[in-house]
């Protein structure tokens, strides 16, 4: 691995929460990524959406497998701007980790219910999994996991939330930033799931092919590919042209980083933190990115059949959220708790089911 001196390096690591010898196979940040594989959060991810709930279909995305394309364009990018790879990968595995099931639906359900106790957000969850939640270990909770994976774990967070977080939240605090392996993830995270969720809408036939080409840089592409190979079909097409696309977004990041860092002169991660940000896209494709965003906002996120699925998906959080707080010895043996302690537990249990076990639950104690 040929890292640059401003890439995180694991022999530099600010360190687990809880001391542990190393391993003398894999580096720290590679340790990192295998206990999130290993982890009971990360397997459940196979059944959570995102788009379409995960018994609609068997080819549709789940947050594992965006997980898993999130990754991978994360490991290229960073092989290509001399970064940490493992970590980028460590980071990308772990960053959806906190959804609820239903997707999106279903953690606007639940920070509704939790507004009295605080609310509810996904990224933090994801934090409080790998800090706290999982609990296969015997001389800690949590992972253990290196303060650069869970920096790159919080990718936003208020200050009320970061003063609480202790070291791991301070740089909201100090306006810093994270490692440009974390900011990468970001990017990687966007160009993922807006062109797998074109495909998906596609494939569900919620977003037709003339629907895509009325996208400028779709159509330009697509006008591309059909010109180079006149036999193709739509479904080819597409496909081809989700590919190009995304080639196009990787090498913009890639050539426009690499000339910011390279202004920059970065000489160690220490003086990334204390800069403003220097990964991105630019100007000219941040808009033809944020024009997919907004096509897949109006003709997919906002179709009937989805608006119908993430209503549903509401109303079953909701049904949840209330019966388990009016009957907490349906999933918890503790009674001496108070309501606030009680609701976080409650909010812990849901933001951990899949979308199949929501429901199976919803019916059994809400119907």
């Amino acid at each position: 691995m040929n890292l640059k001196p401003f890439a995180a390096d694991p022999n530099k690591s600010l360190g687990r929460q809880f001391k542990e010898a190393p391993s003398t196979l894999r580096n720290d940040f590679q340790r990192d990524r295998d206990r999130i594989i290993h982890s009971g959060a990360f397997r459940r991810l196979e059944y959570k959406t995102q788009v379409f709930v995960n018994h609609e279909g068997d080819m549709f995305r789940t947050r594992l497998t965006h997980s898993l394309e999130v990754a991978q364009i994360s490991r290229g990018i960073s092989r290509t701007l001399g970064l940490h790879e493992d970590l980028a990968e460590a980071i990308a595995l772990a960053h959806d980790l906190g959804h609820t099931p239903f997707g999106h639906a279903g953690q606007s359900a639940l920070n509704q219910c939790m507004k009295p106790y605080g609310g509810f957000e996904h990224n933090l969850q994801s934090l409080r999994i790998v800090d706290v939640l999982e609990n296969d270990y015997v001389d800690f909770k949590g992972l253990n996991l290196t303060f650069e994976t869970r920096e790159g774990i919080l990718k936003h967070c208020s200050n009320k939330n970061a003063r609480q977080l202790g070291e791991v939240g301070k740089r909201f605090i100090q306006k810093r930033q994270p490692s440009l392996e974390a900011q990468l993830v970001n990017f990687a995270d966007e160009i993922a799931y807006n062109h797998h969720d074109i495909d998906d809408g596609y494939r569900s036939g919620l977003v037709t092919f003339d629907q895509l080409i009325d996208v400028p840089f779709f159509n330009e592409i697509s006008s591309e590919v059909k010109s180079e190979s006149p036999l193709i079909n739509d479904k080819q097409c597409i496909k081809s042209t989700i590919r190009r696309m995304m080639n196009i977004f990787i090498m913009d990041l890639c050539q426009y980083s690499q000339a910011q860092i390279d202004r920059e002169q970065f000489k160690s991660i220490d003086e990334v933190r204390h800069a403003a940000p220097v990964i991105g896209l630019s100007v000219t494709m941040a808009k033809k990115q944020q024009s997919l965003k907004q096509f897949l906002r109006e003709k997919l996120y906002l179709h009937p059949r989805v608006k119908a699925m993430t209503d549903n998906a509401q109303d079953v959080i909701q049904s949840l959220f209330a019966k388990l707080m009016q009957s907490p010895h349906l999933f918890n043996n503790n009674d001496n708790l108070d309501e606030n302690e009680l609701a976080i537990i409650v909010s812990d249990y849901i933001a951990g089911m899949t979308d199949r076990y929501a429901l199976q639950t919803f019916e059994k104690i809400c119907k």
